[in-house]
Formats: structure tokens, sequence, C-alpha cells
């Protein structure tokens, strides 16, 4: 059963189509971790030039769908988390190891790695068929939205 379905992802972050990477949050612990899932679909724009006839999603978007999942995450800990943005502001050994194509459903695990007032430091992973795709060190703060 889904922790939150779209709606509720959507009630969350800011983000729209085309560039909301996340369909459902499957398990959270506030403040520790998170897993979500993002059905990959060939209708998706990107798909068109990336790569025509082998198309293959872009790791800075699997990246970007980790940041995401740990927006939803943090912003899940604030009081009226709708009052807050999350802004990613870091990156670190980002690793792509099987690309991911339309078909594929990837789970991400978010897990926090440390927490100092506004700032998150997470683990993210990224998995396809249980097999790891990509992984990377994410950093990010979280902001009222009358001070972004």
């Amino acid at each position: 059963m889904a922790v939150f379905n779209i709606d509720e992802i959507m009630d969350r972050l800011p983000h729209r189509y085309p560039f909301l990477l996340v369909d459902r949050v499957l398990e959270i612990t506030e403040d520790e971790s998170i897993k979500a899932l993002k059905n990959v679909s060939i209708n998706e724009p990107h798909f068109n030039g990336h790569f025509p006839g082998h198309p293959i999603m872009p790791g800075v978007l699997i990246v970007e769908a980790m940041a995401q999942v740990g927006g939803v995450l943090a912003l899940s800990s604030v009081n009226d988390g709708k009052e807050y943005l999350m802004y990613f502001t870091g990156i670190d050994g980002a690793k792509f190891r099987k690309p991911v194509r339309p078909g594929d459903q990837i789970i991400f695990d978010i897990t926090v790695l440390r927490k100092r007032g506004a700032m998150y430091k997470f683990k993210g992973e990224a998995f396809v068929d249980g097999k790891l795709v990509c992984s990377a060190t994410l950093m990010a703060s979280v902001f009222p939205k009358d001070e972004s």
C-alpha cells in the first residue's frame, strides 16, 4: 500500500509535469528513510532526443528523481510542509551502473545520513528489478517559501 499517492506527493512538492519524477511513496520513516517508485514511460519528453531508436533515461534525471524523493522525506518532517521548499544543494559520488529504459520501474531508497537544522545529507540508491542502477550522496536545504 502506498504511503503517499501522486496527489499527496504533489501536495508536498512544487514540481509538475514534465518535471515531477516520483509516482508513489511506498514506505517512509520520518527523518530517517523513504522508499518510492517511478514508472518510466516512453511518453516522457526526454526520450525524443535521448536517444532516438534506443531510449535511455538521462542519468541527471535519475539523480533529480532521487532528490525529489529526498524532498518528500524532508518536507514530511516539517510542520505544514506546504509552506516550505527544499533546494538541492550538492551531489557527491554519483555512479551510473546500468541504463534505465522505458518500461522499467525505478525503486528509490533514500536514507538520511545527517541532518543539521534545515540541512540534509542523504544516501540515495535507485534500483530496477532489484539491481542497483544509480547511487549518489545528495545534499539539500529546507527553507520557508517566503524566505526563498
